[in-house]
């Protein structure tokens, strides 16, 4: 499904990635796993296109649907959460009624449906994190990227969180998300690799 090959970064002479490769198969939910700093979001940016690749390759089949929650979401504090999901479904242009139906049902999947008509304002760091991945959700992608999916959130919020994930793999979704939590990587990562200063240390099952 994604295949990254001798990954390399720089930013103003810092090597931030460094001849990073790995695959992750279709169906599995794959971890970044290392500390603050080690890399991780520029890998995931690199994978996307928003961050233009030094050296190395990123291989990615040809027409996929590509779901992306980032690290730190912002929507209009002013919008719903029904207003924030029908305003991206416009942006990828899905059909009215199959975009209400949508909607439904992701709010529904993500634990939003009493909140749906509420400000985002209102909103805890829990509640926008699973927007996120709602809004990532929408259009049915077949590969979805998740920044630190779980950053900031409690022990609840976490295990709702891992709970989202694994339900989205049952879907045959496949998953590639990164994150500085061993337990949260070990607990809905078939495979993981673990990076330092960009670099790969190991790779796990």
């Amino acid at each position: 499904m994604i295949a990254c090959k001798n990954l390399f970064k720089k930013f103003n002479n810092v090597t931030v990635v460094s001849n990073l490769s790995f695959h992750v198969n279709k169906g599995e939910v794959y971890g970044l796993l290392g500390a603050n700093g080690a890399g991780k979001t520029t890998v995931i940016k690199m994978i996307l296109g928003l961050t233009k690749i030094d050296s190395g390759e990123v291989e990615v089949p040809r027409g996929i649907s590509v779901g992306y929650s980032p690290e730190t979401p912002y929507f209009h504090p002013f919008l719903t959460g029904t207003e924030i999901l029908d305003f991206f479904s416009k942006i990828q242009k899905i059909h009215k009624t199959e975009a209400k139906q949508q909607i439904k049902s992701i709010l529904e999947k993500v634990g939003l449906t009493s909140s749906a008509h509420k400000k985002v304002k209102t909103f805890s760091k829990g509640m926008l994190q699973r927007l996120a991945v709602g809004q990532s959700l929408l259009g049915n992608p077949e590969l979805l990227i998740l920044d630190e999916p779980t950053s900031g959130l409690d022990a609840l919020g976490r295990m709702e969180m891992r709970n989202l994930i694994l339900e989205m793999k049952r879907e045959g979704k496949t998953i590639l998300l990164n994150s500085h939590i061993l337990e949260d990587v070990e607990m809905v990562a078939d495979k993981a690799i673990i990076l330092k200063e960009g670099m790969k240390l190991a790779e796990v099952d």
